[in-house]
């Protein structure tokens, strides 16, 4: 395999032209990168980030998104503008092979949810939302038609006082009966005393990060997947999600994006 190290060069903004290296390295001095490069230019350090990413996007390739959702569009702000009611959707996928007829929403047994765009995990929006009463939840519909090895991932927190626990549940047969893929898990505050983190517009954090196999959903003329709530809890308590997304094949490991910024902030640093 030779052009894995290709594309991370030409990512990293080392390389002007194509260069071929073996994949993946028996060790570091065996890449012919000295004939290209000074060392002083690209340190050692480069070196470990650039091959350590060229594994995730390796890994990365591998997989096919089938859709997924990002968050692209703000929410109405303003008085009287914000969403409120039952339920709110953001449509269909923003991202993927397989985005029509797809959509994202938020449902709840209040009318009083209100739904807004926050930041997002290291992007600019997320899809957020409160009032939470327990069996609410987040819903993802997607066709798998000719698609095998299915999988979904998810970037999840809430605030102080928004929903801790959630199920993974998923149906094939347009909602009338769900399987459960992910009981009981738990969702970690962002922001605040005891929040191990805070969701920004610019750093990624992978804790905050799920991914769950679920191959009953290959090969089906539509697959719903929601995230359902298992509590109730204030009225201001808010729940919010971002980089929603159904794969087909391995899925890259929690943190692969932030992992391959590192190499660039080594080249970076380097140029300085």
């Amino acid at each position: 395999m030779y052009r894995v190290f290709t594309c991370i060069a030409q990512h990293t903004g080392y390389v002007s032209r194509g260069w071929r290296v073996p994949y993946p390295p028996t060790s570091l001095d065996s890449l012919p990168i000295r004939s290209y490069f000074n060392m002083t230019v690209m340190s050692r350090l480069s070196l470990v980030a650039v091959a350590a990413s060229s594994t995730l996007v390796a890994s990365a390739s591998a997989a096919i998104i089938v859709a997924g959702w990002t968050i692209t569009t703000p929410f109405p702000t303003g008085a009287g503008n914000v969403p409120t009611g039952q339920s709110y959707t953001v449509g269909a996928a923003n991202d993927g092979l397989q985005t029509a007829g797809s959509e994202l929403k938020s449902v709840h047994a209040l009318a009083a949810a209100t739904y807004t765009s926050p930041s997002g995990n290291g992007s600019p929006l997320s899809f957020s939302s409160n009032n939470w009463s327990t069996g609410d939840y987040y819903e993802a519909r997607v066709s798998t038609t000719g698609y095998t090895d299915i999988s979904i991932s998810w970037d999840q927190t809430r605030s102080a006082t928004g929903p801790i626990t959630f199920d993974l549940i998923m149906s094939t047969d347009g909602g009338a009966n769900f399987t459960t893929l992910l009981a009981g898990y738990t969702v970690l505050q962002s922001g605040g005393g005891g929040a191990p983190g805070t969701w920004t517009t610019t750093t990624y954090n992978s804790i905050y990060s799920f991914n769950q196999a679920a191959s009953a959903a290959d090969n089906q003329t539509e697959v719903i997947f929601r995230l359902r709530s298992l509590s109730t809890t204030a009225a201001g308590g808010s729940n919010r999600i971002d980089n929603v997304m159904i794969y087909s094949g391995p899925v890259p490991a929690p943190g692969a994006i932030a992992l391959l910024g590192v190499a660039g902030l080594a080249g970076l640093r380097r140029r300085r």
